[in-house]
């Protein structure tokens, strides 16, 4: 097994792909063992943004290119590394393949709809029991690596798993060249290919522009004590990439009209999962691999009327009636620390007097923005050298670089949003009035637009 894993590779083997982020990629002979089968081509299927695309048109493309990205990347990044530290660092083959097939398979146990599944959809279903894609993709692997008899060292797959799942850097202490678990997905620092890849990707495919340029940070990656580490003088880069990540949870994967869609999906697969069982496949990568995003349109062509409620939601979706954002706010720094979600129930109980919602008429979102650390800025614990004849690693503090960074990393936002038209401005009235007992002012920006307000009376003269 050794001899065949170190063997060069002809050219003549490799497979060619054109990506239009990274260009080519090519792909080795035990990459495609895993990339040619019905698990893994399951990806084309799942959305990278999952139902951002109803609001940004672009935002089609899939975990299947986001996984051969991460994969590119990760091959890369190993190979600076080794390029100029590879004697010093026993890198050996076994490690460079190990690095590209955790970047290949990082995501092959997601689910459908982005994130919206596992962080809206399951928790509902799953009364309190834990799921995560990242343990997902490891049961994936070991099926897929059973179902089709690949051939690949145990140890190997051991250690890509690993890579996978292995966030808290805690568990690793024990583990020799901690710095390949940087790579595709980091538990220290948050500095890995994964977002590289999506950074760019997202932006890309939104038609926004991107200022983060991920090359510059892998040329000039350094490993000093086991840590993959950054130059000094890349400290503004480094903090580019966290606030251009938040910039995108902000105007793009949280947009109110994707949320609202989102809110409209979770309310149909909730209705939808006592007929379809939609949470029993979510245990076995037998049964899982054939859930993706093709769920909805099963359930908007279905004939049953057991799934009636879930098709007219879905259809409510596609003719863009889609519930109505009445406003937001963002909860007070000195009020972050003990906030505590916000319900339904709570606007409800704040409605005005003469008005008669029910908690059903009402949606509420809260969105949380941070660079990844909380209410911390993530740069402070990453390590820092000064040049590359230097050995010596260190911490830098905002305060060293420049007094225009932020001072405050973390957002909460409440938004409201109406199931029906014709209650906007009922809803937008008692948001307001929860805001004035709890804060005792409002701390939304504005008002309810006033075409909503004006949509009220449409909705009322149409039923009279």
């Amino acid at each position: 097994m050794e001899n065949k894993d170190n063997a060069p590779v002809k050219r003549s083997e490799l497979k060619h792909v054109h990506d239009n982020v990274h260009g080519n990629i090519f792909l080795d002979p035990i990459f495609l063992e895993f990339v040619d089968t019905e698990e893994f081509q399951r990806l084309r299927d799942l959305k990278q943004l999952g139902l951002t695309h109803m609001v940004y048109p672009g935002a089609v493309h899939t975990r299947f290119e986001h996984s051969l990205g991460v994969y590119w990347l990760a091959g890369k990044a190993i190979d600076i590394i080794k390029k100029y530290q590879g004697v010093e660092l026993c890198i050996e083959p076994f490690d460079v393949k190990t690095v590209k097939l955790a970047g290949l398979l990082h995501d092959v146990g997601h689910g459908p709809f982005s994130h919206m599944f596992e962080r809206g959809f399951l928790p509902k279903v799953l009364n309190g029991d834990k799921w995560s894609h990242e343990e997902m993709s490891v049961k994936m692997i070991d099926h897929m690596v059973d179902e089709h008899h690949i051939d690949i060292d145990s140890e190997l797959l051991k250690k890509v798993k690993v890579m996978i799942t292995a966030s808290d850097h805690s568990t690793q202490k024990a583990k020799e060249k901690m710095f390949l678990y940087d790579i595709v997905a980091n538990g220290r620092t948050e500095i890995d290919v994964d977002k590289f890849d999506y950074i760019v990707r997202d932006s890309r495919a939104c038609g926004l522009g991107c200022n983060f340029q991920p090359e510059r940070l892998m040329e000039s990656m350094k490993v000093v004590d086991d840590e993959i580490c950054y130059r000094a003088k890349d400290y503004l880069t480094i903090h580019k990439l966290f606030s251009t990540r938040a910039d995108l949870h902000r105007t793009v994967y949280t947009h109110a009209k994707v949320q609202a869609i989102e809110l409209m999906v979770i309310e149909a697969m909730l209705k939808a999962n006592p007929h379809l069982d939609i949470k029993s496949l979510i245990h076995q990568p037998s049964e899982f691999w054939k859930l993706d995003d093709s769920l909805l349109k099963k359930i908007e062509t279905s004939s049953g009327q057991e799934l009636k409620e879930s098709r007219d939601l879905i259809r409510r979706i596609r003719r863009r009636d889609i519930y109505q954002f009445c406003n937001e706010f963002s909860v007070p720094k000195d009020r972050l620390e003990h906030f505590k979600d916000i319900t339904s129930q709570d606007i409800v109980c704040s409605q005005l007097d003469g008005t008669s919602l029910k908690e059903d008429d009402v949606a509420v979102s809260i969105v949380k923005i941070d660079l990844t650390h909380g209410s911390k800025n993530p740069v402070e614990r990453i390590n820092f050298f000064t040049d590359y004849e230097s050995n010596n690693k260190f911490l830098i503090s905002d305060e060293g670089i420049s007094h225009l960074l932020p001072v405050f990393n973390k957002d909460v936002i409440v938004r409201v949003y109406s199931k029906k038209p014709e209650l906007v401005d009922a809803v937008s009235a008692a948001f307001e009035n929860y805001q004035l007992k709890i804060f005792g002012r409002t701390t939304q920006v504005h008002r309810t637009p006033e075409k909503k307000r004006r949509r009220t009376l449409s909705f009322a003269n149409l039923s009279q």
